[in-house]
């Protein structure tokens, strides 16, 4: 398995002095994603967690809905010239009659790891159906709870505590209770990870959940919090318009600039109860 970080040495100035010191990156590697042998996208991303976000993937592109779509999961050999398997090869088999992604409409063979709908090959597929539609779920909650996930949030990211370059995504019960943590290079990659770990312990949908992201609140993530029927959207940093009007289509709660005593709420203010 690939590392989630590694050593490099740095030259640190500081106050006019210089000092070469070990340094401790976050790793990014790609990976590629297969169907039935068959190339479905390359994302780039930090090690670890690749089966989870493999289902994570393919359930927030619509092309699964339970952990029963999907028949088995394996790396396949890598492409080191020693015969290593280097781990950033992953195919996937569909169970039998769970059709493959129309690949007219879905992602450009690879993708960044800072965005996700960048490769869409139609501008109709960036817009997906969700199956477990959020406004029905009712999933009342406290200000306090919400503004105490930031914290819990990044005292569980521990990569992100050595390196400071990584993005963290959790999903909590209504409860305050910790589903999951994940953590990736790439937002909507942390995202993933952790809607897939859900997938994989038949917690989807998400209709008593709140996910908590560690940066902004992008269209992206709104769409793929919706696919998994996430009815609450908590993030640090700003949403995008496109990211609130889609959140507001969909009935979802969505809280931007969630710090310290005080958050935004842009949409779903009736599920947040005093």
């Amino acid at each position: 398995m690939g590392r989630v970080s590694v050593h490099r040495p740095v030259l640190k100035i500081s106050s006019g002095r210089r000092v070469l010191r070990p340094d401790t990156l976050a790793a990014e590697e790609p990976l590629e994603i297969r169907l039935g042998g068959a190339a479905l996208t390359v994302t780039m991303r930090t090690p670890g967690h690749d089966i989870e976000l493999a289902h994570g993937f393919l359930l927030t592109e619509g092309v699964i809905t339970n952990l029963e779509d999907v028949h088995n999961a394996r790396y396949c050999a890598g492409a080191e010239v020693d015969g290593v398997n280097t781990y950033n090869v992953l195919d996937l088999q569909l169970a039998p009659g769970v059709a493959p992604p129309d690949t007219s409409v879905t992602r450009n063979f690879y993708t960044t790891s800072s965005c996700g709908v960048c490769g869409k090959a139609a501008l109709d597929a960036v817009k997906l159906a969700t199956r477990f539609p959020p406004a029905s779920a009712p999933c009342p909650v406290t200000p306090e709870l919400l503004l105490s996930l930031p914290d819990k949030l990044r005292t569980q990211q521990r990569v992100f505590a050595t390196t400071g370059g990584l993005h963290g995504a959790g999903l909590y019960r209504s409860d305050g209770s910790m589903i999951a943590v994940r953590e990736d290079v790439g937002r909507h990659n942390a995202v993933d990870k952790v809607l897939g770990a859900a997938l994989l312990a038949n917690e989807i949908p998400l209709s008593d959940s709140i996910l908590m992201v560690s940066g902004r609140a992008s269209f992206e993530l709104v769409q793929k919090a919706a696919m998994a029927g996430v009815p609450i959207l908590a993030a640090v940093s700003a949403p995008s318009s496109l990211a609130v009007e889609l959140a507001e289509e969909q009935g979802m709660t969505l809280a931007g600039f969630v710090r310290g005593e005080s958050m935004n709420v842009y949409t779903g203010a009736a599920r947040i109860k005093s």
